[in-house]
């Protein structure tokens, strides 16, 4: 029987040569958890990019992130889903060696140069919602569902990327973190801390993405849970008992004050009446009544004219390196007040001169300042405004890391059942 050093000493061998396979070359990102390549594999000449994640103490849950993205890619085979080409440890770190994929959406939607036609708008959705259409399938939520985790190709094909944060459902019982995708792509219903949720999460993240593709920019840009759920009910209305019966009895339910719903017209006003249906069927409060991914591929938006664009024709953003010369699209019009529930007054204070939000508490009589400034959003209609949707430099992205992270890491341990 062999010694287990001789073991170990074999494995840093097959380790080292895989490594020695690939020939790195720029730095394309950097997260979290680790650094991304772009490679060269000698063996076949191919470019790939390679994810090297940090494993650090098990206890940061870094290990559960890479084991799911591992395990669930290897199981998600579909044109419209980024392949894992391979997987092997390397001086402490887990390497993922993944297609090279040129671009992603978010460079699309912000540079200037590129003209999106409703054409082209239709084929970016339809791909976005036939990868996600695969996952449900699957069982799988994807729970980070943004532009730039949505990669496209050389040939033109979007595909979804970015597992870490996947997760199989399907389990009635089941709890999940509600502390899941970047906040302006955060369901209502993950804002007001639901624990049980299904695929409609995925479908509202969709459905920002959607309405980004038309407007380019973000379309809710809240700055706080409180914000984004009154930059929700700004744009739609303050929801119903009738809309969502289930809305009360949510963990964080606040009652909101009553806004009644514009018109969607008046939101995206160059929109198709198609557009629209499909827009508000996706955007709809009750995650049970919610269209699934499968119903909207469905939907005749697709099959009205135009017919989308094909993938191979679809305007390229820069390669690489070229700067982008972008502008601040947020939009930030009033907000409602939030009411008082019984046991803590908690009410949103909108300053007039945009939606800087104060949130005060009350707490035996007196009242306690609990509000951040979200003075980077200033006022600015839904609709598309061309003249001033570019130039200077766009507001940061909100990321599960800046609020999040801590708690994220130890739900993620809750989370993760080794099956």
């Amino acid at each position: 029987m062999s010694h287990p050093s001789v073991g170990a000493r074999g494995d840093l061998l097959v380790s080292k040569r895989v490594a020695d396979r690939y020939l790195k070359r720029e730095v394309l990102g950097e997260g979290t958890y680790g650094v991304v390549y772009k490679a060269i594999d000698t063996k076949t000449g191919q470019t790939v990019a390679i994810k090297k994640i940090r494993l650090g103490k098990y206890k940061e849950g870094v290990n559960f992130t890479a084991l799911r993205e591992i395990k669930l890619l290897k199981e998600l085979k579909d044109p419209n889903i980024i392949e894992l080409i391979d997987a092997f440890p390397h001086k402490g770190n887990l390497h993922l060696v993944f297609e090279f994929m040129e671009s992603d959406l978010e460079a699309v939607i912000r540079d200037r140069n590129i003209v999106l036609s409703p054409a082209d708008i239709k084929s970016y959705l339809q791909m976005t919602l036939k990868g996600l259409a695969y996952c449900h399938k699957k069982w799988v939520l994807h729970r980070d569902m943004k532009p730039n985790n949505l990669l496209i190709g050389a040939d033109g094909q979007l595909k979804l990327a970015d597992f870490g944060l996947a997760r199989i459902f399907g389990s009635p019982d089941r709890k999940f973190t509600h502390q899941v995708f970047a906040r302006w792509y955060r369901a209502p219903e993950l804002l007001f801390g639901t624990k049980q949720y299904g695929s409609g999460v995925d479908v509202w993240a969709a459905a920002c993405i959607f309405a980004e593709l038309l407007l380019r920019r973000p379309f809710l840009q809240g700055s706080s849970d409180i914000d984004q759920l009154g930059k929700i009910f700004a744009a739609f209305g303050t929801p119903k008992p009738s809309q969502w019966p289930d809305m009360v009895y949510l963990p964080d339910y606040v009652e909101y004050q009553f806004v009644p719903a514009p018109s969607i017209r008046s939101l995206f006003p160059m929109a198709s009446d198609d557009t629209l249906d499909l827009l508000s069927k996706m955007f709809t409060y009750d995650p049970k009544v919610r269209i699934s991914v499968q119903q909207a591929l469905e939907h005749r938006y697709f099959s009205s004219v135009p017919p989308p664009t094909k993938p191979a024709l679809l305007p390229r953003p820069p390669k690489k390196g070229e700067s982008l010369s972008t502008k601040p699209m947020d939009f930030n019009p009033q907000g409602p007040v939030v009411l008082s529930p019984p046991n803590k007054l908690r009410r949103v204070m909108v300053n007039r001169d945009g939606l800087d939000a104060q949130v005060d508490e009350q707490v035996g009589g007196g009242l306690r300042q609990k509000g951040e400034d979200t003075s980077q959003s200033k006022n600015m209609p839904m609709s598309i405004d061309v003249a001033a949707a570019f130039g200077s430099k766009p507001p940061p992205r909100p990321t599960l890391n800046s609020a999040d992270r801590s708690h994220l890491k130890r739900k993620l341990e809750w989370e993760f059942e080794p099956e």
